[in-house]
C-alpha cells in the first residue's frame, strides 16, 4: 500500500519512448548554460544512459538534416565531455550583427557587479562568480554575453564548466587600452564580503 509520504517523494513516471525522451532532452538543453554530461542529462530527464545516448545521437542527426528534415541553424555539440546547443559557425556574423544592432541599455547594478568580478578574476566560471556574489548569475551572464562584454574563453576538460573573460568591447566602453589600467581593487574580491565601485564600470 502506498502511503501519502511515498506518493509525495516518488519521482514521476515518464514515458521512455524515444521521441518523448528526445523532447525532454531538448527542454533541458534550452535552459542550460554549460555542457551537460550524458549521466546528468539521463538523471534530469528520467531515462537510462543508453536510451539517453541514442536520443542525443538522433537529435544530432536531426539538427544536421540527416533524417530528411532541414539542416537547422543550431547544432547539438559535444564539448568538454558534455552536450550543449550552439549556433552554427556560419551564422556567427549574423548573430554579431543582430546583437550589435540592438539598442543599448544601461547595465543593471547586478550586471555591473558581475562584470567587475569577471574582469578582475578572469578566467572564471559562472559558479565561481555566483559564489563571490552569493546570488544566481545565470541571467546576468547571458546579458553580458549578448552585449559582447564577456566571452567564453574555454571549457574545463574535467568539469565541463565554461570559463569566462572580458572582451575588447569592455575596454572600448571603459576607454582603456588594457585590463592593467583597471583600478587596483582586486583585494576587495577575495571573499566577496565587500562591495564594488559600480561607477568604475559605468
Amino acid at each position: 500500500m502506498t502511503t501519502e509520504t511515498d506518493s509525495d517523494t516518488a519521482p514521476p513516471v515518464r514515458s521512455q519512448a524515444p521521441a518523448d525522451v528526445a523532447r525532454r532532452i531538448e527542454a533541458i538543453l534550452l535552459i542550460v548554460d554549460e555542457p551537460q554530461s550524458l549521466v546528468a542529462l539521463a538523471a534530469a530527464v528520467g531515462a537510462p544512459v543508453p536510451a539517453l545516448r541514442q536520443a542525443v545521437e538522433g537529435l544530432v542527426a536531426d539538427y544536421d538534416g540527416e533524417t530528411g528534415g532541414p539542416r537547422r541553424g543550431f547544432e547539438l555539440r559535444e564539448v568538454g565531455g558534455g552536450w550543449r546547443l550552439y549556433v552554427r559557425d556560419e551564422h556567427d556574423d549574423l548573430i554579431a550583427e543582430y546583437v550589435g544592432g540592438q539598442a543599448p541599455s544601461r547595465l543593471s547594478q547586478a550586471a555591473l557587479e558581475t562584470l567587475a568580478v569577471i574582469a578582475y578574476k578572469q578566467p572564471v566560471t559562472r559558479s565561481q562568480v555566483a559564489s563571490i556574489r552569493a546570488v544566481n548569475v545565470d541571467s546576468v551572464v547571458r546579458t553580458l554575453l549578448a552585449r559582447g562584454l564577456i566571452t567564453e574563453l574555454f571549457t574545463d576538460p574535467e568539469t565541463g564548466a565554461i570559463n569566462y573573460g572580458t572582451t575588447d568591447a569592455l575596454l572600448v566602453n571603459l576607454g582603456i587600452n588594457s585590463l592593467d589600467e583597471l583600478p587596483h581593487i582586486s583585494p576587495l574580491l577575495d571573499d566577496g564580503s565587500d562591495g564594488f565601485d559600480a561607477e568604475v564600470l559605468r
